[in-house]
């Protein structure tokens, strides 16, 4: 949920900050990306600790405490974006995984051998530089402009596909798959970004037209409300398959997978909307092409050599040799 309000939200920062403006706007990306790697953890802890006790995890003040701290990261997410540009804030978003991996091998107990670490930094680096070369949005100031653009006839096509997509997931997959495949509800929640980026963008646009005494005042009222409505969904919905993953699999890797998944689908989205495609260099080609190669041999690492009982200190063994 957290990339989705992100890259929403700073497509629209047009004007270049002051060094106060980005200072400050750093510091609290910094923060908000910390409280975000905790909250996965937080959430699992109360949903472990449920279960010890046989009750709901919705009665544990751990697992609430995992979704306030994720509330609050949102919000600091928002106010970073209002004051510094995509491209500064969004690839400390990373900084949340490997402190994630931290905090859970402390309060999960759960072990994450070298491989599994060095394909949590592999992800984490691979989505930075997808993200720094990915295509720059043009601005939209105006409800008018958004519209056009939300009834594009490629959009709208790709938001049938995503809806597809998600109604097969959920629906045939999720219920026979979800517990033993992580990317059965990673990719219900990261496909859902598709929604949530241009209901975030718009909702900013209409609220602005909303108070003003003219004809399109209503129609701005109209159009917030029903971007309300599907980001409420999109939002509830991701809520609830985030924890269901929880229940089953490792925090930590869970983590991971889902920042890089997520991040990925948010900027095809947000690519699509916008028309950016065609902005697109040589240089920022090659450097999606080396972030998306990055991005898959880290979660490769995670994946499938998670089961692996290795560390640093085998190294150092001896080999012994038998006659």
């Amino acid at each position: 949920m957290r990339m989705a309000v992100s890259a929403a939200a700073g497509e629209g920062a047009a004007q270049s900050p002051g060094p106060a403006a980005v200072s400050l706007g750093l510091s609290v990306a910094v923060v908000s990306s910390l409280v975000n790697g905790s909250t996965f953890v937080l959430q699992k802890k109360g949903i472990v600790r449920a279960r010890g006790r046989g009750t709901s995890y919705l009665t544990d003040i751990v697992w609430w405490s995992g979704t306030i701290a994720m509330a609050l990261g949102q919000i600091g997410n928002f106010l970073a974006y209002t004051a510094v540009p995509t491209v500064l804030v969004t690839p400390l978003g990373a900084l949340g995984v490997p402190f994630g991996s931290i905090l859970a091998s402390y309060l999960l107990k759960e072990k994450l051998n070298i491989l599994g670490k060095l394909g949590c930094l592999l992800s984490c680096a691979g989505s930075v530089v997808l993200i720094i070369h990915s295509p720059k949005s043009e601005s939209v100031t105006t409800q008018a402009e958004l519209e056009e653009k939300l009834t594009n006839p490629v959009f709208v096509g790709y938001l049938c596909i995503v809806l597809l997509m998600l109604l097969l997931l959920i629906f045939w997959i999720a219920p026979a798959h979800g517990p033993t495949n992580i990317m059965v509800y990673i990719s219900i929640c990261s496909l859902l970004g598709s929604f949530t980026v241009p209901s975030t963008k718009g909702i900013g646009l209409a609220a602005q037209d909303i108070f003003h005494n003219n004809p399109s005042s209503q129609r701005a009222l109209y159009l917030c409300l029903v971007l309300l409505a599907v980001l409420g969904c999109s939002i509830i919905i991701q809520f609830r398959y985030i924890n269901k993953a929880l229940e089953c699999f490792d925090s930590s890797v869970f983590g991971a997978i889902y920042y890089v998944v997520f991040t990925t689908l948010v900027l095809l989205a947000s690519a699509i909307l916008f028309r950016e495609w065609s902005n697109v260099g040589v240089v920022d080609f090659l450097g999606m092409a080396c972030g998306f190669t990055t991005v898959s041999i880290g979660i490769v690492l995670i994946q499938v050599f998670k089961e692996f009982n290795f560390s640093i200190g085998d190294l150092n063994k001896p080999n012994m040799k038998t006659d």
